[in-house]
C-alpha cells in the first residue's frame, strides 16, 4: 500500500480525463455551536434517516422526471451504456504469480470478474481468460452488494491474497483471505470485519492491521490510529498492539514493500496531518523511526534502497534537496546508523515539471512525470556506488503517460499512453534495455476526425499564467456560441492531464460540444509549489484561476456565459460550489458532483476532519473566517440570479458524505432558486456501484448539459 486512503480525485466523473455569511469573530465554541443549532437542515445529515431518505426520494423523482423525459435522454443513456459495457476495452493488466490478472466488468459481469491469463496469451488481440473470482456470483450467493476494492497478494509466492470488498462502494471494507491456486476463499483463513482499515502481510502467518478495534480506536476523521499484529488462527480480539498513534492524527496505516531480491521493509505510516507523515520501520527488535521530512512519501523498494519523494526542502548530512525530489536511502546503512542519513538523489524535476508515479521492477525503477502537462517516462538504474543513472523512454509526445504495473520477477512494466483524441495504448516496457513496444490499442470509441486540441494560457488575478486545454471542432467559429464544458479539480496536489474519454467524445464532442480542462493551482501539475500556492487561506487563488480561464474562453469568443457549463467532483465539487456563488454570471450550467459545500461543518461530516491540512480548520479564527467567506452553503443569497445547477451525490459516500449536497439543495429550495438534485443510493464516493448505475449518472449529466448549453 502506497498511500493513506483519504480523499481521492473525482474530477469529472462523467469525463475522467478524469462575502462571508458568518462574522469572522464567531470562532468561539459557544457561538459556533449556536450557528450550528440555527442550521435548519441538520436533519439531512442523518444519512439513512427516514425523514432524510424521504426527502431524497422526493427530490430524485422530481429530477428524473425532468431529465429522463427530455427527448435527448434515451439516446444519451443508450450511448453511455454502450460505452460502459463494451467488450472493446483494454483489459488493465497486473503482474501476479507469473501471470497477468485483470478485473473486468461488462453487461454479463456487472459487478465484475477477476480473471487471469499468461503474458504470451495476453499479447493476443483476444486472449483466453481463466476465471478466478466471479463477484456477481459471490454477491448473489451471499445476498450481498459487493463492490471490488482490490487485492493484496503475498510476494513472492502470490499464493494467498487479501481481497477487499465493500458494501455498495463504501470506503469501509471487509477483508478475506483468498487461496489463489484453488480459486477460493481460504476456510478459517484471515478475515477482517467491515471497517475503514488497512492490512498488510508480514509473512504467510502474520498480518499487520489498522482497523476499528472498538470505542476510542478511531481518529476524528474516522480512520484507525492503532496497528496490531494478527497471527494465523487467532481471533481478531487476540491481536497484539505494535503501534499507537494519537486520536488527533489523520490515520495510521501499515504497508509492506518488497524488492526483486526478496528484501522486505514493513513500515507503519503515521499521518499526523493529511500531508505530513512519520514512518517507522518494523524490525525484530522493535520499531525504528525513519527521520524523513514530514512531507515525504514512500514510493518503492529496489536493491534494498527505499525510494521516496519529498514535498518540502530538506537539508541533511550537509546536502540540500529541493521539494519535489525523488531520493533513495540504503536501508542496511540506515538501520546501522539511523542518526546519520545519507540520501541519494535519483531525480529532481525542473521548474515546469512534476513527478507523477514510481514503481520498481526486479532491477530498475520506472518513473513517469509531466513537463508542461505533457507526459514523460524514464528508467533509473542503481549503481554500485549507491547512485543512479537515468534514461528517457521513447514514447508519443503530447500525451498523458501513466504507470499501470511493474513486475518484481522481471524487468517488465506496463504503461498507458493516452490523449483527448488519442485512444489509449498499452505499452510493454523492458526496463533492462529501455525499450517499449505497443501491446494493445483501444479501438476509437468516437469520431475524433472533426476535433482538435489546443493549449492556451489565462492570466489569473495575481498575474500567474494558468494553462488549459481546449478540445473543440476543427471548424469551430469564434462567435461565442460553442457549447462548452469546463472541468478542473484544484486540490490535494492531484494533476489533471489529457485523457481519452469515450463518454465525453461520444456524448459531447460528436454532438458539436467543446471540452476544456484547466490546470489550476492546488493541483500537482507543476510540483509541490503549485499545490501549496492554494493551501488553506490562500485558496482563493484556485478559484481566481478557474474564473480567469472562463473569462479567457469568453474573451477568445470560444464560448459565452450562455453556452458555458462547468463540472467538478469531490474537491472539484467544492470548486463548482464556490464558482456558483462567486461568479453566477459566468455560467449557464453547473454540474456539482459528490461535493463538499458546507465548509463550516466539513470537519464533522464523514472523513472531513482529515482534510484540515488542505482547507484549514474552524478552530483557527483566521482559517474559519476564510472558510466562511468561501463556503458555498453559507454564501447562498436570496434574490441572486443563479444558473440552475445539477447537484448529485450517493447515499453510500462515506468519504465526503451526501450531507453537503442535500443541505445545499434544500437551502436553494427555501430561497426559491431552481436546481436539480439526484442521489444514487449506491456507489460510494463515485457515480454508482456498477457499470449500469454509472452510465445512468453520465446520461443524466449529459442531458443536463445539452438542455442548458445546446438549446
Amino acid at each position: 500500500m502506497k498511500h493513506i486512503i483519504l480523499l481521492f480525485a473525482v474530477c469529472g466523473i462523467a469525463a475522467p480525463w478524469t462575502c462571508s455569511a458568518v462574522d469572522a469573530q464567531a470562532a468561539t465554541p459557544t457561538t459556533q455551536g449556536a450557528a450550528e443549532s440555527a442550521d435548519p437542515y441538520l436533519w439531512l445529515e442523518d444519512v439513512d434517516g427516514a425523514r432524510a431518505m424521504a426527502w431524497v426520494n422526493a427530490e430524485n423523482a422530481k429530477t428524473l422526471k425532468v431529465l429522463e423525459s427530455d427527448p435527448r435522454y434515451p439516446d444519451l443513456h443508450a450511448a453511455a451504456l454502450k460505452v460502459a459495457e463494451t467488450q472493446d476495452r483494454i483489459p488493465i493488466p497486473r503482474f501476479v504469480a507469473n501471470d497477468i490478472y485483470n478485473f473486468w466488468q461488462d453487461a454479463e459481469h456487472v459487478r465484475g470478474l477477476w480473471r487471469k491469463t499468461s503474458l504470451a496469451e495476453y499479447r493476443d488481440p483476444t486472449p483466453k481468460w481463466n476465471p478466478v473470482l466471479d463477484l456477481d456470483a459471490l454477491a448473489k450467493s451471499q445476498s450481498a452488494n459487493w463492490v471490488w476494492e482490490g487485492d493484496d497478494c503475498l510476494h513472492p509466492s502470490d499464493s494467498r491474497c487479501l481481497i477487499s470488498l465493500s458494501d455498495g462502494g463504501e470506503d469501509a471494507v471487509t477483508v478475506r483471505e483468498f487461496d489463489l491456486p484453488n480459486r477460493e476463499f481460504q476456510p478459517h483463513g484471515f478475515e477482517l470485519p467491515k471497517s475503514k482499515q488497512t492490512s498488510t502481510w508480514v509473512n504467510h502467518d502474520q498480518l499487520l492491521i489498522a482497523s476499528d478495534f472498538g470505542p476510542g480506536t478511531l481518529t476524528a476523521s474516522g480512520y484507525p490510529y492503532i496497528v496490531k499484529s494478527l497471527k494465523r488462527g487467532e481471533p481478531l480480539s487476540a491481536a497484539r498492539e505494535v503501534f499507537r498513534g494519537k486520536s488527533e492524527d489523520v490515520q495510521v496505516a501499515p504497508s509492506t514493500w518488497v524488492d526483486g531480491d526478496g528484501d522486505t521493509a514493513v513500515l507503519i505510516q503515521r499521518g499526523v496531518s493529511f500531508f505530513e507523515s512519520q514512518y517507522y520501520l518494523l524490525r525484530p527488535t522493535g520499531l525504528l523511526k525513519l527521520e524523513l521530512p514530514l512531507k515525504s512519501e514512500i514510493q518503492a523498494l529496489l536493491a534494498n534502497r527505499l525510494l521516496f519523494t519529498i514535498n518540502e526542502p530538506w537539508d541533511v548530512g550537509g546536502v540540500h534537496f529541493d521539494q519535489g525530489a525523488l531520493l533513495s536511502l540504503d536501508l542496511p546503512k540506515t538501520i546501522a546508523d539511523p542518526r546519520h542519513l545519507r540520501p541519494r538523489l535519483v531525480y529532481m524535476p525542473g521548474a515546469r515539471e512534476s513527478l507523477a508515479e514510481v514503481a520498481a521492477t526486479r532491477r530498475h525503477l520506472v518513473v513517469t512525470l509531466y513537463e508542461n502537462v505533457r507526459g514523460r517516462a524514464r528508467i533509473f538504474t542503481p549503481t554500485p556506488d549507491g547512485g543512479w543513472t537515468g534514461q528517457k523512454l521513447d514514447l508519443p509526445d503530447n500525451a498523458s503517460i501513466a504507470l499501470v504495473d511493474a513486475d518484481l520477477r522481471s524487468d517488465r512494466a506496463f504503461l498507458n499512453v493516452t490523449g483527448f483524441l488519442m485512444p489509449t495504448s498499452l505499452y510493454l516496457v523492458d526496463a533492462a534495455n529501455q525499450s517499449v513496444a505497443k501491446l494493445k490499442q483501444l479501438a476509437p470509441q468516437f469520431d475524433s476526425s472533426r476535433s482538435t486540441v489546443e493549449q492556451f494560457e489565462a492570466t489569473s488575478k495575481d498575474g500567474t499564467k494558468i494553462p488549459y486545454f481546449v478540445v473543440h471542432p476543427r471548424e469551430m467559429q469564434l462567435d461565442g456560441r460553442n457549447p462548452t464544458i469546463l472541468n478542473a479539480y484544484g486540490g490535494f496536489q492531484v494533476s489533471k492531464t489529457p485523457n481519452y474519454s469515450p463518454n465525453i467524445g461520444k456524448l459531447w464532442l460528436e454532438r458539436g460540444g467543446t471540452f476544456v480542462l484547466a490546470n489550476i493551482r492546488g493541483g500537482g501539475e507543476f510540483g509541490p509549489a503549485w499545490h501549496e500556492a492554494g493551501l488553506k487561506t490562500q485558496r482563493q487563488r484556485i478559484y481566481d484561476d478557474f474564473a480567469a480561464v472562463a473569462r479567457d474562453l469568453i474573451e477568445r469568443k470560444i464560448t459565452s456565459p450562455e453556452h458555458l457549463g462547468i463540472q467538478g467532483g469531490s474537491n472539484g465539487g467544492l470548486l463548482m460550489g464556490v464558482e456558483f456563488t462567486q461568479h453566477p454570471e459566468l455560467w449557464n450550467a453547473v454540474d456539482i458532483q459528490v461535493p463538499l459545500l458546507d465548509m463550516l461543518r466539513f470537519e464533522k461530516i464523514a472523513a472531513g476532519a482529515s482534510w484540515v491540512g488542505e482547507y484549514g480548520s474552524v478552530a483557527n479564527p483566521k482559517e474559519r473566517a476564510f472558510l466562511a467567506s468561501i463556503s458555498p452553503y453559507n454564501n447562498l443569497k436570496p434574490g441572486v440570479r443563479y444558473p440552475e445547477p445539477l447537484i448529485w451525490t450517493t447515499t453510500k459516500d462515506d468519504r465526503v458524505g451526501p450531507q453537503h449536497a442535500r443541505k445545499f439543495a434544500a437551502k436553494l429550495a427555501a430561497m426559491n432558486i431552481p436546481y436539480l438534485f439526484y442521489e444514487e443510493t449506491e456507489g460510494g464516493h463515485g457515480a454508482g456501484a456498477n457499470l449500469r448505475e454509472k452510465a445512468h449518472t453520465v446520461a443524466l449529466e449529459m442531458t443536463y448539459f445539452s438542455r442548458k448549453l445546446m438549446n
